[in-house]
Order: C-alpha cells, then sequence, then structure tokens
C-alpha cells in the first residue's frame, strides 16, 4: 500500500508566525525534501509574491531525483475570465508540470468572502481546472473548508467536488482548514463522499486547531486517502498544519504504508532539525518522533526497565526515525541510571558499585540546593569522573574580583573582572574588561588559562540561561546558571547555582573549561593508547 506525501512546508508553513524563509532557503529545504522521497513539495503562490516567483525560477536550476513540485494557487476571480486571470497565468509562468488550485466548499465563502453566487462558484471551478488541463497541466483541486461546507450545505459541497473531477482533476483534496474536525466526523463524511464518487482519488489536508491534525490525516488514509497534505513540524497557520514528521512515522511504521524507504525514515529527525534551523526557531523537544524527549527517559523505574528491555516504555525503536535514547540524571534517577550514564561516558560501573550509590545520593542532594543535570551532562560527566577518582584539576582558582561601575546615567555600565589562578604552581593574574561581569569574568579565565591550554580558543559561548529558583523571594534567591559551550565539532552544558549569579556563572563556566581541557585529553588518549 502507498500514499503520497504532499508537503506544503514553503507555503502554508511560511504562513505561520515568525516563520519566514529567504528563496536559497526555499530552495535548500526542497531538496533537502526530495533527498528523503517526498512525492510533491508546494513551492508557493507565484502570483502572491515575488519570492515564490523567484523559487519556481531558482528550483527549475536542478534535477530533484523524485518530487515534483507544485504551483498553489486559486480558481480565477469571479469577475475574471480563466483565459485572462493573472493569478492563472502565474501559475502557468512558474513553468511546474504540476499546478494545485483552490476553490469553495462552503456556501459561507462563496458569499462572504468571493461575493459571488453559489453557480457562478461551480463554473470558478469547472473552468479553472479544465483551462489548466488545456494548457497541458496536471491539476489537483483543494476543496477548501470542504468538511464545514458539507455540514452547513452537504448537497452543495459534494456538487463542487463533483465539478472538479468532471473538469480533470486528477485528485482532490478534501480539507479541514479551520482545524476543527474530529476523526468521528472526518470518517463519515469521507463514507458519503466515496458513496457519491465511486472510485474517487482524494486526498485530505487538516490544520490543527482541535491538535487532532494529525488523528484527521490518519483517519482520511484509513477510509483510503492516497494523498496526505502537510508541513514538516506541523508549521503553519494559527495552530499549523499537519505534522508530516508524525504522519510518515505513523504510516510506514504502524499502519504499513510505504511512503517513504526505510532509510529515508531515518533522515526524518535530521529534516526536522534542518528546516528549523533554516527558519531560526527552537526545536520543541516534546514533539513526538523526532523531539529531543521523545525517547528520554528520567525515572528511576523507567530507565531500570528501558535498560533492560527498551520495549517496556518505547513505541519504537528510536534509530527508526533518526532519534536517540537518553537517560536522564535526577534526583529521581536510581543506581541503573547512573550505570547507563556511566556507559554513555565510556566508564565501567556496576550497580552494586558503591560509587553508584555516592553519585546518586551527591546528586540528590545537589539537586536539592537547585542543580539540575537534566540539561548539564558535561557537568554530571565531571561528577562522576570525581567520584572514581579519575578527575584531573587543570587550574586551582585563587580568587576573583568583578568591579561593575556606572559612570552616569547615560552611559552604559562598564564592567572589570580581576582574577588570580595556579596552573601547576604557576600563578597568573589577570585582568578583563567585559559587556557585563559575567562576559568580563569569563575573559579574564581564558586570558589566564590559554597560554597553558591553547585548545581553548575553539571554545565558544553559545548560550548563557538564569533562572530565579523559587526557594526564596526576592532577590535573595537563588539562581540557576545554565552555560552550553561550543569548540565548533561538539556541544556542552553546565550548571552552576548560588544566591550569587556570578558565583553560578563562574561554577558553570570553570566546569565548561574543565570538560573541554578534559575531553581534549580523553581524545588524545584513545588516538595513542
Amino acid at each position: 500500500m502507498q500514499v503520497k506525501i504532499y508537503d506544503t512546508t514553503l507555503r502554508d508553513g511560511t504562513q505561520a508566525e515568525d516563520f519566514s524563509f529567504s528563496v536559497e532557503d526555499k530552495v535548500r529545504i526542497a531538496l533537502k525534501l526530495d533527498d528523503i522521497g517526498i512525492h510533491y513539495i508546494e513551492g508557493g503562490w507565484p502570483g502572491s509574491n515575488p519570492k515564490d516567483a523567484g523559487f519556481f525560477r531558482e528550483i527549475g536550476n536542478y534535477q530533484l531525483k523524485q518530487a515534483r513540485i507544485a504551483a498553489f494557487g486559486s480558481t480565477y476571480h469571479p469577475s475574471s475570465t480563466a483565459s485572462s486571470d493573472l493569478n492563472l497565468k502565474a501559475l502557468l509562468e512558474a513553468n511546474t508540470e504540476l499546478v494545485t488550485i483552490f476553490g469553495k466548499s462552503w456556501t459561507v465563502h462563496v458569499k462572504d468572502a468571493l461575493h459571488t453566487t453559489p453557480e457562478r462558484n461551480l463554473q470558478l471551478i469547472s473552468e479553472s481546472i479544465a483551462f489548466l488541463r488545456q494548457q497541458g497541466k496536471t491539476v489537483f483541486y483543494d476543496a477548501e473548508h470542504f468538511f464545514d461546507g458539507f455540514r452547513d450545505d452537504p448537497e452543495y459541497a459534494l456538487a463542487t467536488v463533483g465539478r472538479a473531477l468532471d473538469a480533470g482533476a486528477e485528485c482532490v483534496i478534501l480539507c479541514d482548514t479551520n482545524g476543527g474536525c474530529l476523526p468521528s466526523y472526518i470518517q463519515s463524511t469521507i463514507k458519503t463522499v466515496k458513496e457519491n464518487f465511486p472510485g474517487i482519488q482524494f486526498g485530505i489536508h487538516a490544520h490543527n486547531d482541535s491538535d487532532l491534525a494529525v488523528a484527521n490525516s490518519l483517519t482520511a488514509v484509513e477510509m483510503g486517502a492516497v494523498q496526505v497534505q502537510g508541513t514538516i513540524n506541523g508549521m503553519g497557520e494559527r495552530c499549523g498544519n499537519a505534522d508530516l514528521c508524525s504522519i510518515m512515522a505513523n504510516l510506514c511504521l504502524k499502519m504499513g504504508y510505504a511512503c517513504l524507504t526505510d532509510e529515508n525514515l531515518k533522515k526524518l529527525r535530521q529534516v526536522s532539525r534542518f528546516i528549523l534551523e533554516l527558519a531560526n526557531v527552537t526545536p520543541n523537544r516534546y514533539r513526538p518522533f523526532v523531539g529531543q524527549s521523545a525517547f528520554t527517559h528520567k525515572g528511576g523505574v523507567h530507565i531500570s526497565a528501558v535498560a533492560k528491555n527498551p520495549k517496556t516504555y518505547e513505541h519504537i525503536e528510536p534509530a527508526l526515525v533518526g532519534n536517540t535514547r537518553r537517560f536522564l540524571v535526577s534526583d529521581l534517577s536510581g543506581r541503573a541510571t547512573i550505570k547507563q550514564k556511566a556507559e554513555e561516558f565510556g566508564l565501567e560501573l556496576s550497580k552494586s558499585d558503591p560509587v553508584a550509590m555516592q553519585v546518586l545520593e551527591e546528586i540528590k542532594e545537589l539537586e536539592n540546593q537547585g542543580f539540575q543535570f537534566e540539561a548539564a551532562e558535561a557537568s554530571f560527566e565531571l561528577l562522576l569522573n570525581k567520584a572514581m577518582g579519575k578527575s584531573k584539576k587543570y587550574f586551582e582558582l585563587v580568587g576573583f574580583r568583578v568591579i561593575d561601575q556606572k559612570q552616569s546615567e547615560n552611559k552604559e555600565p562598564v564592567a572589570e573582572a580581576t582574577i588570580q589562578i595556579r596552573v601547576g604552581g604557576q600563578l597568573e593574574h589577570t585582568a578583563a574588561l567585559g559587556k557585563g561581569p559575567v562576559n568580563a569574568l569569563d575573559k579574564a579565565l581564558r586570558k589566564s588559562l590559554e597560554k597553558f591550554y591553547p585548545e581553548l580558543k575553539d571554545v565558544e559561548l553559545n548560550d548563557y540561561k538564569v533562572r530565579v529558583l523559587p526557594y526564596q523571594p526576592g532577590t535573595g534567591a537563588k539562581v540557576r546558571v545554565l552555560i552550553e559551550s561550543t569548540d565548533g565539532h561538539d556541544l556542552w552544558s553546565t550548571v552552576g547555582v548560588s544566591h550569587d549569579i556570578i558565583e553560578a556563572s563562574w561554577q558553570a563556566l570553570a566546569d565548561s573549561y574543565n570538560f573541554k581541557m578534559y575531553k581534549a585529553e580523553k581524545a588524545a588518549a584513545a588516538k595513542n593508547p
């Protein structure tokens, strides 16, 4: 069994708030979608803006492996004719073999949006499709608001479908444009459509306003839909479109449909992250299948069971969709968690090892103070090494002083940090200015360490987060600082907690640089065992 996937990330997806792609971005996304085996890629609405028209010109320079590019537009304007309509002309100028147009299925839209008569709307549908077919185009017809239209006036909604089929539409896509339908209603409506049009080739286009777009899409497939429209990560207007990541994974792994090959399905998480990176949007870690937390385990009972048999708390093998299994360390952890994390770091530790209990008790005490190691695995690895007697002290802090001086109301504050550290018995005393006290402290520490550890020149602070902890009110509360660092190859996160934000930042900074040096030493040892 096969279902064709129709991706509208480049058109419907860009209607999401805070999402925007350049022409170059859209081309890169199209090539990535083609690479994983998407059947149809809707490039945009060439009649609506220059950017989409530019995409169709540019994508013509590429030889795609499988995907067919579709240009999107509407039926011609009621005051025009098919042959003179600028929108239909723009669709032809996009120079795609496949064209998707939408028309009105709901009398509310016919009267209030188009300001025309129901009969005239039927004429727009049939003549638009017929005109494009005469120009040699394959036409998909999106029956916009079909399910809402069917609820209000089933006879008219069915009549719009009949006109599209008679005019030569290869596939009619039934749209839940407002995203408010339940799966049971989708099912019963499609049943009526099939009874009226035996053998109809139909698809589904669902929005997610009731958080049911994926469920409604899969229901339509169970009812015989041959095409599913949606977007990667479910991006789209309002609450978004049906998420193709979840749809394709369910179709392939749960329902037995051949929409992607096994190898291409393994690229699913990579493609999901790639598109979000281009959109400069932070990934939703809790998204099914492709989210960072989709196969992440925190509870000690869960981790112990998954270590014995992953099926106990996982519905699929993570690698099938390009994801990985993760175990978090927290005050909910057990010794099995510590053992699993030690193995991830290449350290041997049994559950009965007293070190495991020592680390577990220390973690619980630190988390009681406000530390969290779920997103600071570098700090946890250093902690584990220390408990096992394998840690190395790369430098010793003698002391630091940070001054933040505001010289006048109209001038920015000036931050200066002075630091003393000892490396191998040698004392270093340096100072630095920075954009704020933490930046000044970071610069001073770097200046002190880089002469001893030149590899630190590659390290950049990638992200810096401060959270006020709820234990004490007001400015006397503790803060937790989470720092993400990178050396251009790897990312790692470290944590610090204190009543003093500079002290908490120092803890996280010190762990970050210690981890980089530890990592470099471990890599060197692996090369020269």
